[in-house]
């Protein structure tokens, strides 16, 4: 099994520049890589080409690779939906992950992830229909590990007192406004789940725009975006980044030369406060 890993190349709205962007990511060095079987805003296969093209090379192998791929319901889906709209839930689950293994030119993914409940408030009974079919999907070898995505605490706590096997995954986008998800993080944390934050450059770049971290930044000897993840790492997240940029992919893995004090995690966790009493 690949290792978990310390940060991951999200492909979402990159259409008809997937393939090529994503095999940047992997020959810039990245391991892990997001996706979704959602056309409307992934191209899985795409994703699935890069891979190929890349695990040709032999530079490394699948084994060393972090693949998750998401299931998302029809009402998060365009016209062109990866299993059949009229078939139970668990069986488009199943549809949609033998799809995904398709697109991937794998044989197991690493994470498999619920890309959110059905509703904005608790669960319901086609949450736990799709659960469960994750579960059996994990069981029988297809998929390695299960998450949860764009959750709010109420239904993770509901979630993992109910799963046969827990959810080791919760990817969120994370606002500083929130102070970084940092409820859900904690439950993540007592409860040995893996938080994935999502969108930590360009939900917050109101914030980022700060002096204070702008500050910290070149004490550092380090870019913003770089700063960013850093304290995503030191906080316990596995930060996502979707940049489309070489250059940028390249500065985003060069982040484990520096730690941030206790002090600075905190500025930045708590710079959205900052900026309020600064207005």
């Amino acid at each position: 099994m690949a290792r978990i890993p310390s940060i991951i190349y999200g492909t979402a709205w990159k259409e008809d520049g997937t393939e090529a962007l994503v095999l940047r990511a992997l020959e810039a060095g990245f391991t892990a890589i997001d996706t979704a079987n959602q056309r409307k805003h992934y191209y899985e296969e795409g994703v699935g080409n890069a891979l190929a093209r890349f695990l040709q090379t032999g530079r490394v192998p699948r084994s060393d690779l972090f693949l998750q791929t998401k299931f998302t319901y029809a009402a998060g889906q365009d016209h062109r939906l990866p299993y059949d709209k009229d078939a139970s839930f668990a069986e488009q689950v199943r549809q949609s992950c033998h799809s995904s293994l398709e697109h991937l030119g794998v044989d197991y993914l690493d994470s498999y992830i619920l890309h959110g409940p059905s509703t904005g408030a608790g669960l319901t009974g086609a949450d736990m229909e799709v659960w469960a079919a994750m579960e059996a999907l994990a069981n029988s070898g297809k998929v390695r590990m299960l998450g949860v995505s764009n959750v709010n605490l109420a239904q993770l706590q509901l979630l993992y007192r109910n799963a046969h096997i827990k959810p080791e995954f919760v990817q969120n986008r994370c606002f500083a406004a929130m102070l970084w998800d940092k409820d859900i993080r904690a439950f993540c944390t007592a409860n040995g789940i893996y938080y994935q934050g999502f969108s930590l450059l360009t939900a917050n770049a109101r914030e980022l725009q700060n002096p204070a971290v702008a500050a910290l930044a070149k004490a550092k000897g380090k870019t913003v975006p770089q700063l960013v993840f850093r304290f995503a790492l030191d906080c316990g997240m596995m930060p996502l980044t979707g940049t489309t940029d070489e250059t940028h992919m390249r500065e985003d893995l060069d982040i484990f030369d520096f730690k941030l004090t206790e002090d600075e995690v905190a500025l930045i966790e708590n710079i959205a406060q900052k900026q309020e009493r600064q207005m």
